[in-house]
């Protein structure tokens, strides 16, 4: 019997015309307005280098008191100018493998190339969504050692119901943004935060007119759900951070490469098969690879390069404070950051 084999099969303009679940849409930040696709962030996935220059508007100053009119035609108003800043935001070239030996099992139905093209996409959502909360996580940390913690509520020294998650806290963190406490439109948290939220009874369910959940809901909020949040102690004293993000508080930028995706040609191959005949003493080996140039980034913050071991930030590196720092006022920087027990 003859096995249909990928590299048989694989044709890059056909494998990127599946529709694959690791569009960005698949991402729960993406359909929360959390993290928006940006054309200025694709744009410098495209270019060259590491390291690209974002420009950005400021506010108006509000505290500028306004002209008085008069009647004196010789009495000319001196125009004020709107200030701009400037956020550096870095390039992630990013692979993946996967691979089987011939001899363990052959991809099963009439298109494999589509099977495999979506567990791939599974496994690159997570990763986006790992990436823009190892984010949060550096953030955060440079919030609490450079601004002296502006953006986070921290109750999880709170005795009994005082430390626990509760609507205090989240009404706090917003509230850390001041005036601009509307701003946030969505809180990631936990599971067992989310449980939490339950037994309280304040979560609300968001349904489409078929009667399908599209999504959870805390305080008119969007609720994304992540395990991968942070985590510190054991039992009943395990401390959770959740984090509150405005609309578009994170950017993202994409290139998959090749005719199929945005077509710019980087990364130079995004999909390929490996055959390795020889592999398993001559039964062969079967890898397909993909590979992405993403960046995700922050808006209000740059990034700061220092030293990296890789060519691009691993998630350690985004965990750390000294890799960030908030370029606009913390009214103007959409995430505040709840330190909270479940329990």
């Amino acid at each position: 019997m003859a096995y249909q084999r990928l590299s048989d099969v694989f044709v890059p303009t056909v494998y990127g015309s599946y529709t694959a679940i690791n569009d960005p849409m698949s991402s729960a930040f993406i359909r929360a307005g959390i993290m928006t696709t940006n054309a200025t962030l694709t744009a410098i996935a495209r270019a060259g280098g590491k390291l690209a220059i974002v420009p950005f508007w400021k506010d108006i100053d509000p505290t500028l008191e306004p002209n008085y009119s008069n009647d004196d035609p010789a009495d000319l108003a001196v125009p004020n100018k709107i200030p701009y800043g400037t956020m550096t935001a870095r390039k992630t070239w990013l692979n993946q493998v996967f691979g089987e030996m011939d001899l363990v099992s052959e991809l099963a139905g009439s298109s494999p190339l589509q099977h495999i093209r979506n567990r791939f996409g599974e496994y690159w959502v997570r990763q986006m969504n790992r990436r823009l909360i190892a984010t949060c996580v550096g953030v955060l940390a440079d919030n609490i050692a450079t601004n002296g913690g502006d953006m986070v509520v921290d109750i999880s020294a709170g005795v009994g119901a005082a430390g626990v998650f509760g609507a205090n806290a989240f009404i706090d963190a917003a509230y850390t943004a001041g005036e601009q406490a509307d701003m946030f439109k969505g809180i990631a948290v936990h599971s067992n935060i989310e449980a939490r939220m339950l037994k309280n009874d304040e979560l609300v369910d968001v349904r489409d007119s078929e009667g399908n959940l599209t999504m959870k809901t805390y305080k008119g909020r969007a609720v994304i759900v992540d395990d991968t949040l942070p985590v510190t102690g054991t039992g009943p004293a395990r401390v959770y951070t959740s984090v509150l993000f405005s609309s578009g508080s994170f950017g993202f930028g994409q290139v998959e490469g090749s005719a199929f995706a945005l077509g710019e040609g980087a990364p130079k191959v995004a999909a390929e098969v490996v055959r390795t005949p020889l592999a398993g003493h001559g039964g062969g080996m079967e890898a397909i690879v993909e590979r992405k140039t993403w960046i995700i980034h922050p808006q209000g913050f740059e990034w700061v390069e220092g030293t990296l071991v890789e060519q691009s930030p691993t998630l350690a590196d985004l965990r750390l404070a000294a890799h960030w720092n908030r370029v606009v006022d913390r009214r103007q920087a959409g995430l505040a950051f709840v330190i909270a027990r479940a329990e």
